[in-house]
């Protein structure tokens, strides 16, 4: 008889970007295993903060089987302006809704709660009371600390802060297992948790990553030395310190920087772009062109504020390796992104007050084809090493066979 395993989490196909693509791969992943798996999820939504187009006519719950797997929405409210107060309606339409999503399962052996939200977590739990199933929590952002450190909860509401710490670690105490997606992520769990935790990073499908790409992607198609960020635009990146950087290296001949992303900060981004004649921006591209676009590149970068250290791992900087080019990365020099840079010598990395070093190095990559070809070889090698998607998560379902 096959094991039944429900995945709950508010980001799923057909968003295919950051925690939507990875808990789809997942999930697909267990389906080849032998596992009967159930999703309760949102409509999708992100990184455009607006219910996808084909979705939007469906009524408030909507259930339907992708792949093998059966999918259970609840049309949640989507802030267009996701402002403080109402991220926290958006977080409690999704809780509300998907809570009588949960009466549409019968008895689950297993769930797992993807964290943001942290209400996922609460809905994995009472799946957990009701069926004695075994509850696994999987961290891909500690929600709470990267709303403080993005700004978006300021750090003086401790009346609000205090409470929202308790919630959480009362949640993580209550799952067998707690996992996140990197090491100083790990080591803020324990602080967090008693409960026994594992090491899942994020993966890269390298066998997409393989595939030649003979004409370059679209979006990139000039003679010019181009320089590519891909992602959401949000509160994460430091988009201040990008623009200063625009402002130091737009004296190099024969550049151009493209944006290719939609979130939160678009609107504010876009129209600052406009004050460059050598950038460009796109919205996102689907999953099935990422590798095109990312090796159509000659240099990546990604601006970190520098207050986010250990609460995330950007799952892009996989990408960005694999694809074989070099990277260029800011933010806290105590980040474990530096020190897997620093490890695979694929790129550099930058206090984001480093700004003339920043134009150096673009200046040097410019001027030197060959370097940039073995800076972006030695990325690839070190992801292919240790991020292949096989290999992490032929090692998850072994551990989730000994719950």
């Amino acid at each position: 008889m096959k094991k039944k395993i429900t995945l709950i989490g508010v980001n799923y196909y057909p968003e295919d970007s950051a925690i939507g693509l990875y808990s789809t791969q997942l999930t697909e992943e267990l389906v080849k295993r032998g596992y009967e798996v159930s999703v309760i999820t949102a409509f999708p939504y992100y990184p455009q903060w607006e219910i996808s187009e084909s979705y939007k006519n469906h009524p408030k719950f909507h259930n339907e089987t992708i792949n093998d797997v059966s999918v259970y929405r609840y049309k949640m409210y989507v802030p267009k302006n996701p402002t403080f107060g109402r991220r926290i309606l958006h977080i409690l339409s999704f809780t509300m809704g998907n809570f009588i999503n949960l009466f549409k399962l019968g008895r689950q052996d297993i769930v797992i709660a993807i964290v943001p939200f942290t209400s996922s977590v609460f809905l994995g739990w009472l799946l957990k009371l009701r069926y004695s199933s075994k509850l696994w929590v999987h961290i891909q952002d500690f929600e709470f600390d990267a709303a403080i450190d993005s700004g978006v909860i300021s750090k003086n509401k401790a009346l609000l802060i205090k409470p929202l710490f308790s919630f959480e670690k009362w949640l993580l105490n209550r799952a067998n297992m707690v996992s996140t997606i990197s090491l100083g992520m790990l080591d803020k769990l324990k602080s967090k948790s008693k409960s026994k935790s594992y090491l899942l990073t994020n993966w890269l499908d390298i066998e997409k990553f393989r595939l030649n790409h003979p004409e370059p992607h679209r979006h990139l198609t000039s003679n010019s030395f181009k320089i590519l960020y891909s992602g959401n635009i949000g509160a994460k990146q430091d988009w201040d310190v990008f623009f200063e950087l625009m402002d130091k290296i737009k004296i190099i001949p024969n550049l151009e920087v493209i944006v290719v992303g939609e979130g939160a900060l678009k609107d504010v981004v876009c129209k600052r772009i406009e004050n460059y004649n050598f950038i460009k921006h796109y919205d996102l591209v689907p999953f099935s062109e990422l590798p095109s676009l990312l090796y159509s590149a000659d240099l990546h970068v990604l601006l970190q504020k520098e207050d986010v250290i250990d609460i995330v791992m950007p799952s892009k900087i996989l990408g960005m390796m694999g694809s074989g080019r070099p990277s260029l990365v800011t933010g806290n020099k105590k980040s474990e992104v530096r020190a897997i840079i620093d490890q695979s010598k694929g790129g550099y990395y930058f206090s984001n007050a480093e700004l003339d070093k920043m134009q150096n190095v673009i200046e040097n990559l410019v001027n030197n084809p060959k370097l940039k070809e073995e800076i972006g070889q030695s990325a690839k090698t070190y992801v292919e090493k240790n991020y292949a998607k096989e290999n992490v998560l032929n090692d998850f379902v072994e551990e989730l066979k000994l719950l």
